[in-house]
């Protein structure tokens, strides 16, 4: 038995997955530790799956509700989704067997923004949480929980299920202990305001304490998160990552940042981390961070003396700087926060920081309005996360992507959003290989030419087309706050879904 586990109690408690798996029933809501691919359980989702595919061999029903921080892994959203055990699933999601259960309709998803997930659970709006399954570092003398790679929304299972699971995976360094800042948000109607005014502070515990009594079984793992190598910076990506910085000059310029006062968010993927790279070469200094994810270009930033403090609620690193941090986890949890992600996500603290959100996205319309969830309207992609949270209530919201997609069949600047889910009041800049769109001060007019002007020339000319037969139309009904030529709207998406591409 593992010196992970410390306490008496639950060392009792100890069993094997399949074991574990028979607390998990039929119709029962599930809440997992887990974001991005970071501190999910390892062993339980598989044993559940199999009990799915045995009930359902024998012709029994067997689906449960699963609730997370966000996405997970093939090992664990994958299995179920395989296994047809996911009758519900939210908030986020990335895995794509799951997506295409989605988008058949056999998965019911419920796309919600992350900082408010957690809130939902304690309010009860989906009903009682039944199981918690989370995974831990190791659990301390006194019962309490040491997380692993992430925190999520593992407060808000562990404190709401009727029963609890615990994977202690001793692949995850136990130097991650004093990393997390543990910090309870009371119930309505007696909250009282975050006292964080600062990235690097503390206001919490490093560890979750919970009813021991709830506790039905305690699972040894070894397993590694997954950990996704991010591709190669490639040319798009380092002229938009140059385009960012120009930006940021320009508020430095403007007197409205200056070189040691940069607080920054930055949504997850290979485009994000081109620009901290970027960052490493730049005037700046001092960098902090409030985010939701701890990416490889931070870990660079922080050993290169560029970024000061981390705050965030989830790794989501390579394979290499997933071995480095369990290596070095004893160093950076001197410069590296993890916090619930009510904490990290949450409105109040983001708006009171004045960061500079960056995120992605799948569209842009040629008025700022963003989508980032639905392909052609309709197909679920993966989900909102936690861009809003910082997108409206960040200082400034930004929104980098290239241009195009699939090899050019498909313009990321469209005439009208097929999906919104960013409006236009919250996108401030737009920025592509092309340039970037400062849209602050803007009427929806005013905007059109800076945002075409970022599209891949070879769909510029369609745009301006669509724009120009909008206007007409605009003008001949006087209805000029925003012109839209309604029957055409959507051409490009239609075009894309009968010819397979939007030229």
């Amino acid at each position: 038995m593992s010196d992970r586990i410390a306490n008496a109690q639950l060392r009792g408690k100890v069993m094997t997955a399949e074991e574990a798996a028979q607390f998990v029933n039929h119709g029962d809501k599930v809440g997992i530790s887990g974001f991005t691919g970071a501190g999910y359980p390892k062993a339980l989702p598989t044993a559940i799956a199999e009990r799915a595919k045995e009930a359902h061999a024998k012709g029994d029903e067997y689906m449960i509700d699963l609730f997370t921080g966000a996405s997970t892994a093939p090992d664990c959203d994958g299995v179920l989704a395989e296994a047809d055990a996911l009758r519900f699933r939210t908030p986020y999601q990335s895995d794509p067997i799951l997506r295409k259960k989605i988008n058949e309709g056999i998965t019911l998803y419920a796309d919600y923004h992350l900082s408010e997930s957690g809130l939902y659970v304690e309010q009860g709006f989906f009903g009682q949480m039944n199981v918690a399954i989370v995974e831990a570092v190791r659990i301390k003398e006194d019962g309490s929980i040491v997380p692993s790679s992430s925190v999520g929304n593992n407060v808000e299972y562990l404190d709401n299920a009727e029963k609890i699971i615990i994977e202690v995976n001793s692949w995850q360094s136990e130097n991650l202990e004093g990393m997390h800042d543990i910090y309870r948000i009371n119930r309505l109607p007696n909250r009282q305001p975050i006292p964080i005014t600062a990235p690097e502070q503390r206001i919490g515990s490093t560890a979750i304490d919970i009813d021991l009594n709830k506790v039905v079984a305690v699972v040894e793992t070894n397993a590694p998160d997954r950990n996704a190598p991010f591709a190669p910076v490639d040319e798009v990506s380092k002229q938009i990552a140059g385009h960012f910085l120009d930006f940021l000059e320009g508020e430095v310029a403007a007197g409205r940042l200056s070189y040691d006062g940069y607080i920054m968010q930055s949504g997850v993927g290979n485009v994000p981390n081109a620009v901290m790279a970027g960052l490493l070469d730049s005037k700046f200094e001092n960098i902090k961070a409030y985010t939701e994810v701890i990416q490889d270009g931070m870990v660079d930033l922080i050993d290169a003396g560029k970024m000061t403090v981390a705050s965030a609620t989830s790794f989501s690193l390579s394979p290499e700087y997933a071995e480095k941090m369990n290596e070095n986890a004893h160093k950076y949890r001197e410069s590296i926060i993890l916090r619930p992600q009510q904490i990290s996500n949450h409105p109040e603290v983001v708006r009171r920081l004045g960061l500079i959100a960056t995120n992605g996205l799948i569209e842009a319309d040629i008025y700022g309005n963003v989508n980032s969830t639905n392909v052609s309207g309709s197909r679920m992609m993966n989900g909102v996360g936690g861009s809003a949270d910082f997108t409206r209530n960040g200082f400034v919201s930004s929104f980098i992507t290239p241009s195009v997609a699939k090899g050019g069949a498909i313009s990321a600047i469209v005439p009208f959003a097929s999906h919104i889910d960013h409006t236009e009041q919250d996108v401030k800049v737009i920025i592509t290989e092309y340039g970037y769109a400062d849209l602050r001060g803007l009427a929806p007019r005013q905007r059109v030419e800076k945002i075409i002007a970022l599209a891949h020339p070879d769909y510029r000319p369609l745009l301006e087309e669509y724009y120009d037969r909008a206007l007409k139309i605009a003008q001949e009904k006087s209805i000029m706050q925003t012109p839209h030529d309604l029957a055409t709207a959507f051409s490009f998406h239609q075009r894309f879904l009968e010819t397979g591409s939007m030229k």
